[in-house]
Formats: structure tokens, C-alpha cells, sequence
């Protein structure tokens, strides 16, 4: 970052110059030499060795860079200033191109240097650049939710404002609670659901988004500071507000959270624990859930998707109870309940027929699990949504 150039900061390297004398402090006689250089869109870098060199700007933005042990020191150069001894420093044109002044002894041998320095280090410029914004849904789920999963090219934050959420991610399951948060990236499958005798409201965001620094997000679960929720508070509240600002303030405020979380993503926030026995599980369990989801309408049995994902039933009761604490069995019930909602609200089948298409035995079978999940009976749903 460029520093003003006054007194304090610069009295490490050098002295500021009155800018009041006609000749701006430059000292005058043979043993002087006086030179312009004009440099275009380029830097230059040199060291003299003489006991003074003064330097002033012409024309131009101009940025005097100085290096000493190893750190680079940046200054806007609009006032005549008086170097150091063999100090190394460097001439930048700070948009085009920009003229100085040097004058420094006649005998002086003014060294050029290789570069230390560029003019995209010294501009305050995006280390973080936040794409498009393509959904925002906040909102309240029933107890028995289930989004049978899903993967795309965005990143998706996923933040729990109460109750708790169940989510996976590559088959790791873990347990978002009120003021958590993840966010799952590009590619990478997951799904989402909850206990059947809790509720959820939640925030989802997708979005695109590219960064210069490592982004280490994924499989790591954020408990939210003060500050950060704040800047969900305001995210939030703009979705209410939707007037011709509101999109550009939703995406300051995405940007300040997501920028928060990334400072602090190796301190006090927690990552899953993957060790290598543990992510041969998760692919089990993946490869299961998305066996499921792609074959929601065949007659699933927890001994038919065992076997087609290579494990024994038994194992594969073990995992889903261990990563996901929830049974296979159960899991499809659900799958096929969430489905049979879809179906219901597209109205184009009656019961029996959507009870067939997802293979339940009878359509009172299909009525019974309805009601046990959700509380209502298919009926009743139906009713609800035409009411809406």
C-alpha cells in the first residue's frame, strides 16, 4: 500500500525538501548534476552510492518505492525529497507514465538495479472477487426435511439462523447448529435434511467467486462471530428493503462475511476430521445417497442398494448410522416421501398413481408413511398448497 510521504514516515530513508525555495531545496554548482528522466508505463531501479541524491517529481503520478532489508517502503511522491546514502529504490509511473528530477554530486555513480517491485503490489486491488449471485433463499423447513443432494460449478453457503440442519458433504456428515455455518465448493456433492421432530431456518447462497489467496473453506464448519453475523443481519435485512440498492448491498455484505470467515479459516475455526479410513466411508456413503437419489422411483430395499454400492447390509447400516444417524432404510423412506411431494405439487397424478410410481405397495401404505413424516395426510398437503 502506497504511504503519504511526510516527515515521520519518511525520516528511516531520507528528509522532505521546503518546497517553498525557487529551486525546491536542490543544491546548485559544478560539482552538481542536474537530470530529467522520463520513464513510460515501466519501473526503474537504482542505488546511489554518494552521500546525498535528491530526487523530485515532473509530470506524472510518480511512486518512490524504497528496499531495505528485504522490505519494501512505497511512497506518493509530491514533494522534493533528500535520500539516504546507498539507498536502493525504485521510480513507478503509477498509471502511464511519469517524469522526475534528480540532481546527485558529479562523480556519483548512480547504479541500476534489478526489480524488487510492481505497480499491482503497491494498488489497492481485490484479493477477493465475488462473482455472480445466483440464488437466495431464506427460509423455514419442516421437521422431516430432505434435499436428496447435488453438486455444481458455484460455491453454496449454507447458514443455520435456528434449530439445526443435517448436512453431507462427499459423504461426511456433520450437524450445522444455530449461528453455524459451511460452505461447500465447486463440485463438491451435498445434501441436506432434518431430525423429524425438528425445524430449521436457514439461509442458501450460491454464487461464483474467485480469489489470490488460498481459499480453504471446504469441510470446515464456522461459528459465527458477532461481526460476521452482523454482516448477515444486513444481508438479510436488504431481501426485505429490495429497492434499486439492495442487490449491490447484499453483495458488499456477502463479500465483508465471506472475507471475515477466510481471515480467520486457520485460527478459530474448526475443520472436519478426514483421515484416510474415514473418506473410504464417506465415498460409501456418497456413492449410496446418490444411488438413491438417481433411482427414487425403483423399488429400493436397503439389501438391493447395499449391493449394487459393494458393501454388505450390515456395513452399510454402520455407516449411515455413524456418519449420517440415520438408517438406510430410513433414509429412502424419506427420499421417497420428499419426492412424492414434488410429485403432489405438480398435480398431475393422483395418489394411487404417485403412490405406484415410487413402488409403494398400496396407496394406504404410501398414505401412513405420508402422515407419520410430515404429520399430514397427502390429502391434506394438497389441500394446503391449493390454499396458498
Amino acid at each position: 500500500m502506497i504511504e503519504n510521504l511526510n516527515r515521520q514516515s519518511f525520516a528511516p530513508f531520507g528528509k522532505i525538501l521546503r518546497v517553498s525555495l525557487p529551486n525546491r531545496g536542490f543544491p546548485k554548482g559544478d560539482e552538481w548534476i542536474e537530470s530529467v528522466r522520463y520513464y513510460s508505463a515501466k519501473e526503474l531501479y537504482f542505488q546511489c552510492a554518494a552521500e546525498t541524491l535528491y530526487l523530485d517529481f515532473e509530470l506524472g503520478m510518480t511512486v518512490l518505492v524504497i528496499r531495505r532489508g528485504g522490505k519494501l517502503t512505497s511512497f506518493y511522491l509530491d514533494k522534493p525529497v533528500c535520500l539516504a546514502p546507498a539507498t536502493e529504490f525504485a521510480i513507478v509511473p503509477y498509471q502511464t507514465e511519469c517524469s522526475v528530477r534528480m540532481s546527485l554530486p558529479r562523480e556519483a555513480v548512480l547504479e541500476q538495479l534489478d526489480s524488487f517491485s510492481t505497480i499491482e503490489n503497491l494498488k489497492i486491488g481485490d484479493r477477493l472477487q465475488l462473482g455472480e449471485i445466483y440464488t437466495l433463499f431464506y427460509r423455514e423447513e419442516e421437521s422431516g426435511f430432505l434435499f436428496k443432494g447435488e453438486k455444481h460449478s458455484m460455491y453454496e453457503l449454507t447458514y443455520v439462523d435456528r434449530g439445526q440442519l443435517h448436512c453431507v458433504v462427499d459423504g461426511n456428515g456433520t450437524t450445522l447448529k444455530q449461528g453455524q455455518l459451511m460452505i461447500f465448493t465447486p463440485n463438491q456433492w451435498h445434501m441436506q435434511y432434518t431430525d423429524l421432530n425438528v425445524t430449521a431456518r436457514f439461509l442458501t447462497i450460491a454464487f461464483d467467486m474467485e480469489s489470490e489467496l488460498p481459499m480453504n473453506f471446504a469441510d470446515r464448519v464456522f461459528d459465527l462471530s458477532s461481526a460476521e453475523a452482523v454482516f448477515l443481519k444486513q444481508l438479510l435485512g436488504e431481501i426485505d428493503t429490495n429497492d434499486v440498492f439492495s442487490g449491490d448491498f447484499i453483495r458488499c455484505n456477502l463479500k465483508l462475511l465471506l472475507l471475515s470467515v477466510l481471515r480467520d479459516v486457520s485460527g478459530r475455526k474448526k475443520r472436519l476430521k478426514t483421515p484416510v479410513a474415514l473418506r473410504n466411508e464417506n465415498l460409501i456413503v456418497s456413492r449410496t445417497l446418490q444411488y438413491i437419489a438417481d433411482h427414487v422411483y425403483d423399488k429400493l430395499s436397503v439389501e438391493a442398494v447395499a449391493k449394487e454400492t459393494g458393501v454388505s447390509t450390515s456395513h452399510l447400516t454402520a455407516l449411515f448410522q455413524r456418519q449420517l444417524n440415520i438408517s438406510p432404510g430410513e433414509y429412502i423412506r424419506r427420499v421417497k416421501l420428499e419426492e412424492s411431494k414434488g410429485l403432489i405439487r405438480e398435480g398431475k397424478m393422483n395418489f394411487s398413481q404417485i403412490a405406484a410410481k415410487l413402488n409403494y405397495s398400496t396407496i394406504h401404505h404410501f398414505s401412513r408413511q405420508f402422515k407419520d413424516n410430515f404429520g399430514i395426510s397427502p390429502s391434506e398437503y394438497s389441500k394446503s398448497i391449493k390454499a396458498e
